[in-house]
């Protein structure tokens, strides 16, 4: 054997056997499954450290009675304060973090007034009835917009109209509408008992009312666009099968359609949840937050007096959303999607 064969023999088989090699190695015996987490791992790391650490940090601050001047570590009293009541004289006007219970003999109950102080109550309440009605009107949307008919382009161009529209411009919109002078809805909708006639915008029930019908307005069109989405990704052979099995429409939308569009469903239920969840632009624009109070509002509102107590109204907040989300993601895993 030569000298060079003797020098680069040793090389080559050092080589084979690497880190380099081993690693690739490692990576060709990994599954579909495997290999494709392997490459969403750069993402999932990037995404913990952007969205963990604001969390923590937010965490750290709450568990201090005032990060402005001399901070001092209180442990969980902001916790407490907040569910206790106590914590209600910082925030501005009436509002309060729990709804107000009043007591009848033996039984405690909410009265209405109390819940639509609460911004805890508000927005809740908010969150389930716009998403609802939301993802009710984008799901007859992109059923329509599904179907194959002359101008469908200009219709689903027109239909993300309100959507594009930024929210302080939406705001006035709504504003002016209702305004007392310049109003022109007001009236109508008063006659139907929807609104109050006098002081529209400073009535809490009547500006949840016209915050609510603005965010469904503005996001009907997000949650058309996903579900549309989801139905055009149907094979429509399932429909050509159901049709000569002699399926009707409500068949075939019940045992295709729905089933199918069902995780998309979700993921944008999930979308908009999280969104309301974080109203604040919309409620400042219209009627401001003394009057529909909100989590997002009640933030922005204490933190520059308190901000630790501010830091525990939004590290709540974030677990409601952390709560929605995984309940949304267990009902997909359980339902195999």
């Amino acid at each position: 054997m030569s000298t060079e064969d003797q020098t680069t023999g040793p090389a080559r088989r050092s080589n084979r056997s690497g880190p380099i090699v081993a690693i690739t190695r490692w990576m060709e015996n990994l599954g579909e499954t495997g290999f494709a987490y392997l490459l969403l791992a750069p993402v999932f790391l990037l995404l913990g450290a952007v969205a963990l650490y604001p969390l923590l940090r937010t965490f750290e601050l709450s568990l201090y009675q005032n990060v402005l001047t001399d901070s001092e570590f209180i442990g969980i009293e902001n916790y407490v304060q907040l569910f206790t009541g106590k914590a209600d004289p910082q925030f501005p006007g009436t509002t309060t973090f729990l709804p107000g219970v009043s007591t009848s003999g033996s039984f405690p109950f909410v009265h209405f007034d109390g819940l639509l102080r609460s911004a805890l109550a508000v927005t809740i309440i908010f969150t389930v009835v716009s998403v609802f009605f939301e993802t009710l009107i984008g799901f007859g949307q992109a059923l329509v917009l599904d179907q194959d008919f002359r101008g469908r382009r200009w219709v689903r161009a027109a239909i993300i109209i309100p959507w594009a529209i930024p929210i302080v411009i939406q705001g006035m919109m709504f504003f002016l509408m209702f305004h007392p002078s310049a109003g022109f809805l007001t009236e109508p909708l008063a006659n139907l008992g929807l609104v109050q006639l006098d002081n529209t915008l400073n009535d809490p029930v009547s500006s949840l009312f016209i915050i609510t019908a603005a965010d469904i307005w503005k996001t009907s069109a997000f949650m058309a666009l996903l579900i549309l989405a989801g139905l055009q990704s149907i094979d429509r052979g399932l429909y050509d099968v159901a049709e000569v099995a002699g399926a009707s429409k409500w068949q075939q939308f019940k045992l295709i359609t729905f089933p199918l569009v069902l995780p998309t469903l979700g993921i944008a239920i999930l979308f908009r949840t999280i969104d309301a969840m974080r109203i604040f632009g919309l409620i400042d624009s219209v009627s401001g937050c003394t009057t529909v109070p909100s989590l997002s509002c009640m933030v922005v509102s204490t933190f520059n007096t308190n901000r630790g107590m501010a830091a525990a109204i939004a590290f709540v907040t974030a677990g409601i959303i952390a709560i929605a989300v995984l309940g949304v993601i267990y009902q997909q895993y359980k339902e195999g999607f």
